[in-house]
């Protein structure tokens, strides 16, 4: 066919061109896989990213993000024009002439290189290909890109076919900011806006010439260039950015010569939110999302979502900082206990020997230094030499001179501490501490976390009396119990509890009362009346989903479960016996702003809604009540407008765990304090138990909260009964025996019954009746 043309240069022009469209075609097709996939039509429409999620409270704060890569695309008007003035003139100066593939400036780049410019031979359309498709990465090579400059020439020619695509289907403003929304800037920063914000934390719109400079630098060596790594070598990349601008008019030699003598002006204030992105609270959301996100097979890292969470951000901050308040001074409480002594103590009280050592040798450290000195003793020789360095306290971070093993010491005997507020009828989560750092302390003690609660898994053992039929007004002996028993072994066994007085009064309280005073005496009677098997079933309705041992001291707290467990099953006595499912997520929008998801609780009748009534008004109590164990919340600003609160104080053998219950009319709240090491803990019940811990952080959280109405916590008395109840309630306070003599008569005496009135005032001289279990 082309002999037929005559003239030469025609001739092997047509047959060049033929060649041309044929391997354009052989390209596009792979065929035979020979030159690896290329972009398709619809990739080309569509250019997939991988774009971060974004979590939100309930009131729209920003509280972390999900990401591979972190990239928060913007707008082409959110970005400065001093990026886009630095980026063309350092990338390419004829961007806005050309067609994807400038040919000109490829010729012009090997001579300006030669003459010292800086300018690149690509465009930023092929830059942007490159990105895009991943155009030299192993899966988008065939058998010929094997050869070695074979494979070259096939990519760079897949380039320029992908960046003719983009500039048919995009303006130059789009591929533009494609481009500034893909690239990577280093620090796992992809993007202008997560560069921008990472550097100099600001957006993209407010960056100046010199800052911009910086950022574009970085597209020739993102590591070389790294002005937090290299500042040097960033400085003067920078320059030659500045200088290229000027080249190409954007700037004047004036203005260079004054931009030059700047420093880098980086601001990393913004670093340490990212370095602390992993909060309890994000890594909450994602397990909680995690059947969601694979039931719709969505990558929460790189979907671009929204996620707005139940939490609300002003009441999360006011439980924030109840908690850093109250826990600076448990935390010197627990040191004063044990200033000059081991704190590391068995059930007899004795100090665990080495202690310290066997955790140091779970440490990384010790793996390491133990490969290179195979000699223990030389391994903690290492370990116990001090030097500076940094350590969380309560005053913020603190340089001390330290060894590992003191680190190790410091960080073991700091207290941590799990909160929990829950809407009981939305069943809408409004707090959530899930401890003291994540950053020192990854353990979630809010859903992770399982503890004895002590005395605040009573109300489940009354909860089943009155399932059982019985009444708050019915009245137990405040008396030694003896309970035999088959264990699990099927051993014979024993069980004696005592009060933590190691008394009994042999006084007739109502179950309110005996509540209220958190006798374990009352609690191991009913709990072997109604069956221990019940009072498990009890627990498991409301809403404990942790095992359950069924033995007698199960009314007492002796199972473990964690703060989220407890705050659903509190919920269900103030939902009207509503299990209440806890949500922590509301909604979710892509990244256009569509709902995909919306999340509504899920509410159970689990007990009639006369008992559920019935046990706030127990709760209430505790307050209420002669000797109540929540009397210690009269010494905060809570009772004002007849508010009504209840509540109950957990402590577990030893002060290891120390709780607090609190159930208003709008909220649930549930506090744990504790050392994570079970061994470390208070001694003594004036300091340790749960009134003196768990409960403080409560009353100054509510304190605080009830301050600002606008949240819809607000003070008041608990919802009325929407139910008759048949049950007796409202019963008389404690009542003494004393003897009086008749007027009729001088010589005889008899017994006579005088009620005592229920408080209206704080009983400063009444404690806590810790548990023991």
């Amino acid at each position: 066919m082309f002999r037929r043309v005559r003239n030469k240069f025609l001739r092997i022009t047509l047959i060049l061109i033929y060649f041309v469209i044929l391997f354009t075609c052989a390209v596009q097709i792979n065929f035979l896989g020979l030159f690896g996939s290329s972009p398709t039509k619809k990739e080309i429409l569509l250019p997939s990213l991988n774009v971060s999620s974004e979590l939100y409270t309930a009131d729209s704060v920003l509280i972390g993000r999900y990401y591979k890569q972190d990239r928060d695309p913007v707008p082409y008007d959110s970005i400065s024009k001093n990026v886009i003035n630095a980026l063309v003139a350092t990338e390419d100066v004829r961007f806005f002439k050309h067609h994807g593939v400038d040919f000109i400036g490829l010729f012009g780049g090997v001579v300006s290189t030669i003459s010292g410019s800086d300018r690149g031979a690509s465009t930023i359309t092929q830059q942007l290909a490159k990105n895009l498709y991943r155009t030299r990465y192993k899966d988008a090579q065939g058998l010929l890109g094997k050869i070695p400059g074979v494979g070259l020439v096939v990519t760079k020619y897949k380039e320029w076919m992908t960046a003719f695509k983009l500039e048919s289907k995009y303006g130059k403003e789009e591929i533009l900011t494609m481009y500034l929304n893909t690239v990577s800037f280093s620090n796992n920063a992809y993007g202008i806006k997560s560069a921008s914000v990472r550097y100099f934390d600001k957006l993209p719109s407010e960056l100046s010439v010199n800052e911009a400079a910086v950022l574009v630098g970085m597209l020739k060596g993102t590591t070389l260039y790294n002005p937090i790594r290299n500042p040097k070598n960033a400085l003067t990349r920078r320059n030659t950015v500045l200088g290229q601008m000027q080249k190409e008019g954007f700037l004047s030699a004036k203005e260079v010569t004054s931009l030059s003598k700047d420093s880098l002006g980086l601001n990393l204030n913004n670093q340490e939110q990212r370095n602390s992105n992993d909060s309890y609270l994000r890594t909450a959301v994602e397990k909680w999302l995690e059947k969601w996100a694979t039931d719709n097979e969505i990558d929460i890292y790189t979907s671009g979502l929204k996620i707005y969470t139940t939490i609300d951000s002003r009441m999360q901050k006011i439980a924030e900082e109840s908690v850093n308040e109250k826990m600076k001074e448990l935390q010197r409480r627990l040191d004063n206990v044990w200033r000059g002594q081991e704190p590391w103590r068995d059930k007899e009280g004795n100090v665990i020997p080495n202690f310290l050592e066997d955790h140091a040798r779970k440490l990384p450290i010790y793996t390491s230094l133990m490969e290179k000195y195979k000699d223990e003793a030389k391994v903690f020789e290492e370990l116990n030499k001090k030097r500076e360095m940094e350590v969380f306290t309560w005053d913020g971070m603190e340089k001390e001179n330290f060894s590992t093993m003191d680190s190790l010491k410091h960080y073991l005997t700091m207290l941590n501490t799990g909160v929990m507020a829950m809407d009981p009828y939305s069943g809408e989560i409004k707090v959530w501490v899930g401890g003291i750092n994540h950053d020192y302390y990854k353990f979630d003690h809010v859903n992770q976390a399982k503890r004895q609660p002590g005395s605040t898994f009573k109300p489940f053992a009354y909860a089943a009396a009155l399932d059982a039929g019985k009444a708050p007004c019915d009245t137990y002996e405040d008396k030694p119990v003896k309970i035999e028993f088959v264990n699990n072994k099927g051993e014979h066994e024993i069980w004696e509890p005592k009060n933590a007085d190691w008394n009994f009064s042999h006084r007739s309280l109502s179950l309110r009362h005996a509540m209220a005073r958190s006798l374990n005496s009352v609690t191991a009677q009913i709990t072997e009346e109604v069956g221990w098997d019940k009072v498990v079933a009890m627990a498991k309705k409301c809403g404990i989903d942790s095992k359950l041992e069924s033995v007698p001291s199960v009314g007492l707290g002796s199972n473990e479960v964690t703060v989220f467990e407890m705050v659903r099953a509190y919920g269900t006595f103030m939902n009207q016996g509503k299990k209440t499912e806890p949500i922590l997520v509301s909604r979710i929008e892509d990244k256009d702003g569509r709902v995909l998801a919306t999340f509504k609780t899920e509410a159970e009748q689990v007990i009639s809604p006369q008992d559920a009534w019935l046990m706030t008004y127990m709760l209430r109590g505790t307050i209420e009540e002669s000797g109540g164990t929540s009397q210690a919340l009269w010494e905060w600003d809570l009772f004002e407008k007849e508010n009504e609160i209840g509540g109950k104080t957990g402590t577990s053998s030893d002060y290891v765990d120390g709780w607090y219950m609190g159930v208003t009319k709008d909220l649930v709240t549930g506090v744990w304090v504790g050392c994570d090491e079970q061994s470390i803990h208070f001694n003594s019940s004036g300091t340790g138990e749960g009134s003196k811990t768990a409960l403080p952080i409560y009353a100054l959280f509510m304190e605080e909260l009830y301050k600002h109405p606008e949240l819809g916590v607000t003070l008041g008395k608990f919802p009325e009964p929407t139910v008759e109840i048949s049950k007796k309630y409202n019963c008389p306070g404690p009542r003494i025996r004393v003897e009086s003599s008749p007027a009729t008569s001088d010589s005889t005496v008899v017994e006579e019954e005088v009620e005592l009135p229920r408080l209206t005032l704080p009983d400063i001289n009444q404690e806590e009746e810790p548990e023991n279990n």
